[in-house]
């Protein structure tokens, strides 16, 4: 591949202190005195001979400093020929076909962008890890027990917790069923009443964890009856609430423990919220004591020791 010199005044080598011009084939009669700035490419020719175009030859006085200008001269117009050529052959053409033109050179290092960790910050506290869950919209935490799992989603999308191995449900093989089950979420009743509020919650915290799934599947063959444990005010993460307990017995399998606590949220308009606990009857990893032990753990976000008796019977 070879790269032409584009037309252009360039210093005639033979006449020091005049350009000539150069039509990108072959040099011309054409002749100017010397720009201040000589152009950035040079013919990659021989310099311009007068004798080829019978012009007379002239000799320049014999002085040292002559010579010595005629050589800088002839040197510069060297330098600036490979100049040319190199940057043509770095270049090379560009999309329309033809060479583009050299940028200049910096003459120190490219500067460089301030260094960034790729490692994303983590926040820390008494609110995160595996054994705390988070209801941020609720503005409460609750102890996670040890073996049970935060699931990345759930069917209700309520924040949840539960035991971490799952079961085929006794009454369908086309559903599984989990042994300890705890969730959190916001009472949707209008209701501002803790009493008013777990009292009717206790009914869909039983059915949604032994009558039947949010498809419609009797999971362990529907309920058959059930008794009260407990039904009394307590106090959750400082605030007045209220707790009710139910025992169920089901049509198949062996029936279970269910809880709804309510209370007024800690954050914003104070909406109450509701924590259900479901528990398999029989299972010596979940005494009812541990539905207490869940209950006393709840707290609000950001406080790990809220006093007032937290989770604790308000007696008369």
């Amino acid at each position: 591949m070879s790269f032409a010199t584009p037309p252009g005044w360039y210093p005639d080598a033979g006449t020091p202190g005049t350009d000539r011009w150069w039509d990108g084939t072959a040099w011309t009669a054409h002749t100017r005195p010397s720009a201040a700035h000589p152009a950035p490419y040079g013919p990659a020719h021989q310099p311009y001979a007068p004798q080829a175009f019978g012009l007379p030859v002239t000799t320049p006085p014999s002085r040292t400093g002559s010579r010595t200008r005629v050589l800088a001269i002839t040197l510069s117009g060297l330098l600036v020929l490979g100049a040319a050529v190199t940057a043509a052959l770095l270049l090379g053409p560009d999309d329309s076909g033809t060479r583009a033109a050299p940028g200049p050179i910096a003459s120190g290092p490219a500067p460089t962008s301030p260094a960034t960790s790729a490692t994303p910050t983590t926040e820390s506290g008494p609110d995160t890890g595996p054994a705390v869950l988070v209801d941020q919209l609720n503005g409460i935490t609750l102890a996670v027990p040890d073996g049970w799992e935060k699931p990345g989603s759930t069917s209700d999308d309520a924040p949840t917790i539960r035991t971490a191995v799952s079961y085929d449900c006794p009454g369908t093989s086309a559903s599984f069923c989990y042994r300890g089950t705890v969730s959190t979420r916001t009472a949707r009743s209008g209701q501002t009443d803790p009493k008013a509020i777990a009292e009717a919650d206790i009914i869909t915290a039983a059915d949604r964890a032994y009558e039947e799934d949010t498809l419609g599947r009797r999971t362990h063959g529907g309920i058959t009856s059930h008794k009260v444990l407990k039904a009394e005010p307590v106090a959750v993460a400082g605030r007045t609430g209220y707790l009710v307990r139910w025992q169920v017995v089901t049509a198949k399998g062996p029936g279970g423990v269910v809880q709804s606590v309510a209370f007024p949220s800690t954050v914003g308009s104070e909406t109450p919220v509701i924590v259900r606990l479901a528990f398999d009857a029989d299972r010596p990893e979940l005494p009812v004591s541990l539905m207490d032990t869940i209950t006393r753990s709840i707290r609000p976000i950001g406080d790990s020791a809220t006093s007032g008796g937290v989770g604790a019977s308000i007696g008369p």
